[in-house]
């Protein structure tokens, strides 16, 4: 942490980088602390295969729940918080009723507490509502997820918490005039693109939202920072300032990486989600050592320690100038260019994703309903005719 805000650390680089030269002085000892947080965050949670780095995702997400300020949406908390519950609690315990039992006995099952609220909800909506009203409804979603694995679980919570406006958002502050700190931006690095926030009296509020394909470039000069939207004739040029040059370079930088994440998982992103809205019931996939090659195979993200690996090839332009005697950046651009992706994973390349989505059976063969191979079957079929139409060979 540096100036209040949140810096990722490059493995390859010297810790002289980012503590200056009083850390070069071996008579000068500078304490610090390195935090371990999520870098880039994905959109689903299959994207990350292993299982540790699953679980310390979901953790820092259930973190960022409990410190959320979406006032607006208390009804995915509830949702949020059912599904924790699942995951670390199990299918809820259903008390034996008879007719014989009064009426305060029953009520006293109702309200049992099984669970702190302070562990699922954040603090101003258990203000809001109570203590018993959360004890006494969130219960009945927690029943209503009966049956469902902890990692079925754990993934639906993933999924769900994308929809949380200040959740998966890595937030950087900045400011809207360079000579008056107490005007502050924030800026948030999301799944999907970039936020920017105004904070006043400590309340978000929400200025702008913009998708990776709503944004044409970045600029910094020094801690002049400048956002170019897409086709900005109504919307003017951003311009905000940050704390340093330094800290502007390492915002592009994260900025960057995330859209390259973005562009590299897409394809694997949309086949999941087709499969989910397919209805999938039957799915069975070989051995972990297997689905870990073919997930190496399609250049996916196995994990978030696995990112920089992906990241190594650009799916933006990325320039820097860099000063002739010190050797650092005090001007960049980014420019941002979807209309060529680095890969198209055709469907039997990543087919091994629909495993994933409903257990484990080894060594067994992948099955799928028939109306799933249908609609293969169908998609195929006009793939074979546009070529036959276009007088190309289908051999």
């Amino acid at each position: 942490m540096k100036d209040n805000d949140y810096l990722f650390l490059d493995l390859d680089q010297k810790l002289s980088k980012y503590f200056g030269k009083r850390w070069n002085k071996g008579s000068l000892m500078v304490p610090f602390i390195l935090f371990l947080r999520v870098q880039y965050y994905v959109e689903s949670g299959l994207l990350i295969l292993s299982t540790t780095v699953q679980q310390l995702y979901y953790t820092e997400l259930r973190q960022k729940v409990l410190r959320s300020q979406s006032h607006h949406q208390e009804a995915l908390f509830f949702q949020l918080a059912a599904s924790a519950l699942q995951a670390d609690v199990g299918d809820l315990a259903q008390g034996e009723e008879t007719e014989e039992d009064g009426e305060e006995k029953k009520q006293e099952r109702k309200h049992r507490c099984y669970f702190l609220p302070e562990d699922y909800f954040p603090s101003w909506l258990i203000k809001h509502r109570g203590r018993e009203y959360l004890l006494q409804h969130s219960p009945v979603l927690h029943g209503e997820l009966r049956g469902v694995s902890r990692r079925q679980a754990i993934l639906h919570f993933i999924k769900e918490a994308n929809g949380l406006q200040d959740g998966p958002v890595t937030f950087y502050r900045m400011r809207e005039e360079e000579k008056q700190p107490r005007s502050l931006i924030l800026l948030g690095v999301t799944v999907k693109g970039v936020h920017i926030c105004q904070e006043v009296e400590g309340k978000q509020s929400l200025l702008y939202d913009f998708s990776w394909t709503g944004i044409d470039r970045f600029t910094f000069q020094g801690n002049r920072f400048e956002i170019t939207a897409v086709g900005s004739l109504c919307l003017p040029k951003l311009v905000y300032y940050t704390k340093s040059a330094f800290h502007s370079k390492h915002i592009l930088r994260h900025l960057r990486d995330s859209h390259q994440l973005h562009m590299n998982t897409r394809d694997a992103v949309s086949y999941i989600q087709q499969l989910e809205n397919m209805g999938t019931k039957e799915a069975y996939i070989c051995d972990t050592e297997c689905l870990r090659k073919s997930l190496q195979c399609g250049n996916l993200t196995s994990s978030m320690s696995d990112c920089s690996d992906t990241l190594e090839t650009a799916t933006a332009w990325f320039k820097e100038e860099k000063e002739e005697d010190g050797g650092s950046t005090t001007e960049s651009e980014l420019w941002l260019d979807e209309s060529e992706e680095l890969f198209v994973d055709d469907p039997a390349e990543v087919s091994w994703l629909a495993e994933l989505l409903h257990g484990v059976s080894v060594d067994a063969p992948l099955m799928l309903p028939s109306f799933c191979w249908a609609a293969v079957t169908m998609e195929m079929k006009q793939v074979l005719w546009k070529k036959t139409d276009e007088g190309m060979s289908v051999d």
